[in-house]
C-alpha cells in the first residue's frame, strides 16, 4: 500500500469514529465534549477514551 492510500484511508476512518461519537452522544444525550476532536487526532484510542474515561466526582476515590 503506498502511502497516500494509506494517508486516505486513515483520515477516513478517523473521520468516521469522530462521526459515530458524535452521533453516539447525541442520540443517548450524553456531553460528547472534546472527544469527537481527540477522536480525530487518536483515531480509536479517542474512542475508548470517549467510552471508558469516567469524569465523576467518585471516580478514582477510594
Amino acid at each position: 500500500m503506498d502511502f497516500a492510500a494509506f494517508g486516505l484511508a486513515t483520515l477516513t476512518a478517523h473521520v468516521g469514529f469522530a462521526v459515530f461519537v458524535t452521533a453516539h452522544a447525541f442520540l443517548t444525550d450524553r456531553a460528547a465534549g472534546n472527544w469527537p476532536y481527540i477522536t480525530l487526532g487518536l483515531g480509536i484510542a479517542g474512542v475508548a477514551g470517549y467510552f471508558f474515561y469516567d469524569r465523576s466526582p467518585a471516580a478514582g476515590s477510594s
